[in-house]
């Protein structure tokens, strides 16, 4: 493997295992929320807010913890045949699987570029340019063209209507980094193919 490719492997499985361990305890913010929840309702005036923040903590928890899951190996797999293979037939057979999941990754952060950036207020066909003047014009610190580029702001058609685009940036993110330790989990497979160590 070259020097390029382990230092991939190295950077990309340290920031989803550092991230994977801090979001681990958002299960602990999820819990307040619902226990609040529970008591507003039951003492006091109930809270408009809590069921849809344990929703979106609850996204943020899965999404930003699948990188995390996908390191450990902690996907459901079928064990009928699998835990009799070799360790190089398991990686031959994970590394065709890896690809599966690195396209279908690949097309649900593509619909997830375009659902924020309708949740931001564009309206148009190209999400990919839209964030990259977005992001050129935040650069550049021209927060006046930066915000002529935002539009009206997607909300929940909930009583407490909170804005929608934060929780689909953290899912697109999550996505993103997912694609990264795929493309990592596959380079570990190659490298057990040619029966190198990593």
């Amino acid at each position: 493997m070259t020097g390029f490719v382990r230092a991939y492997i190295r950077v990309v499985d340290a920031v989803n295992y550092r991230l994977g361990r801090i979001v681990m305890y958002g299960i602990f913010f999820m819990i307040g929320v619902l226990l609040w929840s529970s008591i507003s309702k039951t003492f006091f005036v109930p809270s408009l807010w809590t069921l849809e923040v344990a929703q979106f903590a609850m996204v943020a928890y899965f999404i930003l913890g699948g990188p995390y899951a996908i390191q450990l190996g902690s996907n459901v797999r079928m064990d009928l045949f699998y835990s009799e293979w070799s360790a190089r037939t398991k990686a031959k057979v994970d590394a065709v699987t890896v690809l599966v999941l690195i396209f279908y990754l690949s097309v649900t952060l593509y619909g997830g570029l375009g659902s924020t950036a309708y949740s931001l207020g564009y309206f148009g066909s190209e999400p990919m340019v839209y964030f990259r003047d977005l992001t050129l014009a935040t650069l550049s610190l021209d927060f006046e063209a930066a915000g002529d580029m935002l539009g009206f702001l997607e909300r929940s058609p909930t009583a407490w209507r909170p804005l929608i685009w934060p929780i689909k940036i953290v899912m697109c993110i999550g996505l993103f980094l997912m694609v990264l330790q795929a493309i990592s989990e596959l380079f570990k497979d190659i490298a057990r193919i040619r029966g190198e160590d990593i």
